[in-house]
């Protein structure tokens, strides 16, 4: 296909002719998603490869749901690791605060499990489930420049011009496509700022660290820590209030002796956790909250995942709500409704709950860092308040949203 000119070609017979921008989890899952419901899907992505700079995510129930349905279960029960439950913990005693069962037990309760794995293989998975999907063209090297709206959408990249019926911004946190649409997001310091590292399994005594989620409560910060790649490598994300370094960036080298610090005197375990850390992968970033917008999309033009509801990660549901706006999409698209309407049900559909994971994580950033009183009062409703929650999250099926 040239890409030195407008390009326009008619898709009736396979539906809407779908520009995607952004190819991280949630536009790869759209792309994939949007083609299995008979759309031809075209996604531009800046980078020359599908690479992710994170670490570890949780995929729950909710987003796993989706990910099966598209057909990568195999794939994932390759790569990643089922924990058994997760746990919460005390920051200096380890005394267990609750406990939640996952494994087969979420597997049961929710009809699909809960996955922990790398962001580079989760990437790698979806990018070459599309680079083998007949419906999907993939565009890499194209950095998203600005587009034009009217009866169809035509989206300007550094590699040249592209028309379609509707345009979806996956472009992330900073994207190109919202702010045309709605103007710079102001971005709010939470005052916490976020360690991530890896530990090779093999760096740690045997048994130290169980098959499941940990985290772990204390004043001022929390630590959380679970296993990625089949059982190979434990992923751990440390925040901490920290006020005076705002560099919102993922990988932005980290000081392990500051971090050492920052967990100084917490329980043994972690210490020994952290001494067996990678220093290669050790790296921090500024932790900023962004308001719900009102509104994502205008007329043929919508947004999707951290384009729209950029996630503080305490709720572990970032990537999810990205995977389940996906499929959301993808349904509404499949309807028949004109491209304007299709878009405004996606939106109505996905806006509410998302604003609740949005408020919901900004309350856990409090929550988890509370000390002296409040935190023995919020330690003894803990069992009872997350089985409510995590319920209310893992039962949602985007799939049949509509």
């Amino acid at each position: 296909m040239t890409t030195d000119a407008v390009v326009s070609l008619d898709y009736v017979e396979l539906g809407a002719r779908l520009l995607i921008a952004g190819g991280g989890i949630g536009g790869l899952t759209a792309a994939l998603s949007a083609a299995a419901a008979g759309q031809q899907v075209l996604l531009f992505e800046q980078a020359a490869e599908f690479t992710e700079a994170g670490a570890g995510i949780q995929v729950s129930p909710n987003g796993a749901r989706v990910l099966h349905h598209l057909g990568l279960e195999e794939g994932l029960r390759a790569l990643a690791f089922v924990p058994a439950s997760a746990e919460i913990r005390h920051w200096r005693t380890g005394a267990l605060i609750a406990e939640s069962p996952l494994g087969e037990a979420a597997l049961a309760r929710y009809g699909a499990p809960y996955y922990h794995i790398h962001r580079g293989d989760l990437l790698t998975l979806l990018a070459t489930a599309a680079s083998q999907h007949p419906g999907i063209e993939l565009v890499k090297g194209a950095r998203v420049e600005n587009f034009e709206a009217g009866d169809k959408v035509t989206l300007h990249t550094s590699r040249g011009s592209w028309t379609g019926d509707l345009l979806v911004g996956a472009d992330g946190i900073h994207s190109v496509v919202a702010k045309q649409l709605w103007g710079e997001a102001a971005p709010t310091f939470t005052g916490n700022i976020a360690w991530r590292a890896l530990v090779p399994k093999s760096n740690l005594p045997e048994g130290l660290v169980p098959p499941k989620t940990g985290v772990w409560w204390g004043p001022g910060r929390h630590f959380v820590h679970y296993y990625v790649r089949g059982g190979e490598l434990i992923n751990c994300v440390c925040v901490v209030e920290k006020p005076g370094w705002e560099i919102e960036s993922w990988t932005e080298p980290g000081d392990y002796e500051e971090l050492k610090a920052d967990f100084a005197g917490w329980h043994s375990s972690l210490q020994q956790l952290l001494d067996g850390a990678d220093r290669q992968s050790l790296y921090k970033w500024a932790l900023f909250d962004r308001a719900p917008l009102k509104t994502w999309g205008r007329g043929r033009v919508t947004l999707l995942g951290d384009a729209c509801h950029p996630t503080l990660p305490f709720l572990a549901q970032g990537a999810v709500m990205a995977i389940e706006d996906a499929a959301v999409l993808a349904a509404s698209l499949s309807k028949g409704w004109d491209a304007p309407q299709a878009l405004r049900v996606y939106e109505k559909l996905r806006r509410r709950r998302t604003r609740a994971v949005q408020l919901g994580s900004r309350r856990n950033a409090t929550l988890f860092h509370l000390s002296g009183t409040r935190a023995w009062l919020r330690n003894l409703m803990a069992k009872p308040a997350s089985g409510r929650t995590l319920d209310k999250l893992y039962r949602y099926d985007a799939l049949n949203a509509l």
